[in-house]
């Protein structure tokens, strides 16, 4: 067939299949043996064939003469012109057909053309998940429950000889035995315990699978493929590109982290907002947290902060491994945690930790730059970060605070304190020390490590006091085998159980060095355990979750059992005449900033014969742990009783007297003691208070509607009658406003100052609008508004 062309793709492999041609295409001139010379050089354009392309035919093998043993059409000569080739449009997309209209190849040829995985926020997989309040169209689910995909595939799926599996992976290097790769089989019936698929719907081309995951599945992000097969084909493996998150499932039976009550499931992994408790056991201050959890970019953060724990993937199954790596990475104690901790009073270089209204700011400025260490926090904070990332990854937390919360740091399992001949401290040696407050975790899980029995809430704490294993950590610890004393059990259990029980041991030296113990006081510390009660803003104390009632035997034995495993066993030898008490007191909440403070002591004869002592007493300004700072007032107090009598004495500490002193927390110790000249009866007492500071006053104006503009007036009083250096307000709401801060600047003594933030509702419900207050003279200033939003 003279001057016919013919394509690559008509005669390759490739071009056997419909729009599978390449974008290139190469012309192939064929001319005939008796083609005349003149049609030749016609053939072959203007100018013909020179002598010089004659003599290169004769002598280059490719282009000399052939002789075939049979001609055909298709004989080629010695002339082979490769012409230029002419643009073509893209092939057509395939068309993928029915069965029985399809070609050969289709019936054959079976492999995935596109994959769903219905990952709407409103559609059942996330609602049935409780993963419908996460912000953003990925699929979030949690393990032990089934979920469902849909499959495009090239032709219908059910031929004999039709095969299908689902690969999933996470982390660097996926292995089966591991966990980290995941092989869903397809099978007719799911069972529980087990990766499996079953088709669930056919429609054409279409189907739609549900897949159900192990409750020990590992936790983490994991990338999808899909394997297809049928008889007489070679293996298809389809890479979707898409990732689906896999976390703890507390509504699951057969989850660890199973909590068998809806209400406790909402407050303790679904609700974005909770209550920090703070100050001292008789003046208990509240401060609204956003916790955030389901905010966008959140979920990616605390996933990087697995990442860069470093924690293998296959140990990601495990809570006990997970909760104690968070403990860890949340501060940056050791590793690059989330967050620096800085109780010096400086924070010139970050942000005051009484500025943190929430978690998200935190978390996605950790994530954003890529694992930089947040300035600063204090436990409050670490606390509220270690809440969201819990409760994020689907494990029910909450934050605890406890009042009088000892620091053990000689593993004693008491709080001891040391005087001199003279009653005075001896500073060097009393390391251990009360705080006014402590914040750490409850979080909840089985404890198959332990001894039946020791399950349910767990105590876990990230603030950066003492390490465990080598590493700035803690928990988590069972909270019933601290109440019964049992701190030989994992994780930290000791260090927890001197938090909240421990007697507070007071040692004197003798003249040759030695010291005696004189005074123990039994409940010196673990006052008001406390944390958000379930279903409302109340405060829950859950003190007897953490220790028997005070003075009762089961609380004596649960002490006396635990100090024989401590480093003093035999604290508990010596027994004290106690007929003489000393208590402190105040009214109401107790004295505010910027007027004088006003304490009562009261001492108290028990006994039927008359009673002397003299009390000195030392006020001191103290950080919020329990460290002294500088003594501002010193004096001794003679106090004579007869039998059975009660004095109450009055004691002031002027304004003037603490204005320039005061440091975080404005937090004070009164200590008193003293010996009963009768009966050598030591009496001691330490005392924590602090000046309440005011609050903000948050007032909603116009109707919460959303998509609709709304604003809210913040007012501030200064209660000092001096000026306020750079003073900056930090507000936010979730789903109302992002978090940001105003500079004021100054404030003078007195003076109010009122902001107005004009914002526009994301999201229906309850909300909470927050605020803080902060500057260097004036800490722990904050208020909150509840506004309910409505539907547009």
């Amino acid at each position: 067939m003279p001057g016919e062309r013919l394509t690559v793709r008509g005669m390759s492999e490739v071009g056997r299949f419909p729009g599978a041609a390449p974008p290139t295409r190469v012309a192939v001139s064929i001319i005939p043996k008796d083609m005349t010379k003149e049609a030749e050089e016609e053939e072959g354009g203007e100018g013909g064939e020179g002598a010089c392309h004659r003599w290169f035919r004769k002598v280059c093998p490719c282009c000399c003469g052939r002789r075939r043993a049979a001609p055909s059409s298709y004989d080629i000569t010695d002339r082979v012109e490769v012409t230029p080739m002419t643009p073509t449009p893209d092939p057509d997309p395939p068309k993928v057909l029915p069965l029985e209209n399809g070609n050969e190849m289709d019936k054959v040829k079976l492999c995935v053309r596109a994959v769903d995985l219905l990952s709407s926020p409103s559609g059942l997989n996330r609602t049935e998940h409780h993963t419908d309040g996460f912000q953003g169209e990925g699929l979030v689910l949690r393990r032990g429950q089934t979920f469902l995909i849909q499959l495009e595939l090239s032709r219908p799926f059910g031929a004999e000889g039709d095969k299908m599996h689902l690969d999933l992976k996470t982390g660097p290097l996926p292995v089966v035995s591991k966990g980290t790769h995941v092989i869903v089989p397809l099978v007719d019936d799911l069972q529980d315990d087990r990766w499996e698929a079953k088709i669930v719907e056919r429609s054409s081309n279409t189907v739609k699978l549900s897949v159900n995951s192990t409750p020990r599945a590992v936790v983490g992000v994991y990338a999808l493929s899909v394997t297809t097969a049928a008889a007489g084909q070679e293996v298809t493996v389809y890479d979707s590109g898409k990732t689906l998150v896999m976390l703890f499932n507390p509504w699951c039976e057969e989850d660890t982290v199973f909590l068998d009550n809806q209400d406790e499931r909402q407050e303790y992994v679904l609700n974005d907002t909770g209550r920090i408790y703070y100050g001292t056991e008789k003046q208990i201050g509240t401060r609204t947290w956003n916790f955030g959890q389901f905010q966008d970019g959140v979920l990616e953060a605390c996933l990087f902060v697995l990442e860069k724990s470093e924690i293998p993937p296959s140990g990601r199954r495990d809570p006990i491994n997970v909760v104690r790596v968070i403990s860890a990475m949340i501060n940056a104690q050791d590793e690059y945690g989330v967050l620096i901790g800085n109780w010096t009073g400086d924070y010139s270089e970050g942000v005051a930790p009484s500025s943190w209204t929430s978690s998200v700011e935190i978390l996605k400025q950790y994530h954003s730059t890529g694992g930089v260490p947040v300035a600063y926090g204090q436990c409050w904070v670490f606390s509220g970060v270690t809440t969201t990332v819990l409760r994020c990854l689907g494990i029910p937390a909450r934050s605890v605070t406890n009042f009088q919360s000892a620091h053990d740091t000689d593993v004693s399992l008491t709080t001891d304190v040391y005087l001199d001949e003279d009653m005075e401290p001896i500073a060097f040696l009393n390391t251990d020390s009360v705080w006014n407050f402590h914040v750490w975790n409850d979080c909840w899980m089985a404890r198959p490590d332990l001894p039946p029995g020791h399950g349910g809430w767990q105590a876990v704490d990230s603030t950066p006091q003492e390490t465990s294993q080598g590493t700035f950590r803690c928990g988590p610890a069972s909270v019933n085998a601290i109440r019964a004393g049992q701190v030989y059990l994992k994780h930290d259990t000791p260090f927890v159980f001197a938090e909240v029980n421990s007697d507070k041991i007071y040692w004197q030296r003798n003249l040759d060095g030695t010291f005696t113990q004189i005074y123990s006081e039994k409940k010196a510390v673990g006052h008001f355990i406390s944390t958000k009660a379930v279903g409302s803003d109340e405060r829950a104390d859950i003190t007897h979750l953490y220790k028997h009632s005070e003075g009762s035997e089961e609380e004596r034995i649960s002490v006396e059992t635990a100090s024989r495993f401590g480093s003093k066993p035999e604290t508990y030898t010596t027994p004290m005449a106690e007929d003489v008490r000393v208590e402190v007191t105040m009214d109401g909440e107790g004295p505010r900033m910027g007027a004088d403070a006003h304490l009562r002591i009261t001492v108290t004869n028990l006994s039927a014969s008359s009673r002397r002592t003299v009390l000195h007493s030392q006020a001191a300004v103290m950080y919020y742990t329990g460290v002294l700072k500088d003594t501002l007032k010193k004096e001794k107090l003679e106090v004579e009783l007869e039998a059975n009598e009660v004095k109450t004495l009055d004691w002031v500490l002027p304004y003037q007297e603490y204005q320039d002193q005061l440091v975080d927390q404005a937090a004070l110790m009164l200590t008193l003691s003293g010996r009963v000249s009768e009966t050598q009866q030591v009496l001691a007492n330490q005392t924590t208070f602090r000046l309440r500071t005011p609050d903000l006053e948050i007032k909603p104006l116009g109707d919460a509607v959303v998509g609709q503009e709304m604003s809210a007036k913040i007012t501030f009083t200064n209660p000092l009658p001096r000026t306020l250096k750079d003073v900056v307000f930090r507000v936010e709401g979730l789903g109302l406003q992002k978090g940001h801060k105003v500079v004021v600047g100054d404030v003078s003594g007195r003076s109010t100052v009122k902001l107005t933030e004009h914002f526009v509702p994301t999201q229906a419900g309850p909300r909470k609008l927050v605020a803080s207050m902060d500057c260097k003279q004036l800490s722990q200033v904050h208020g909150v508004a509840d506004i309910l939003v409505l539907e547009a």
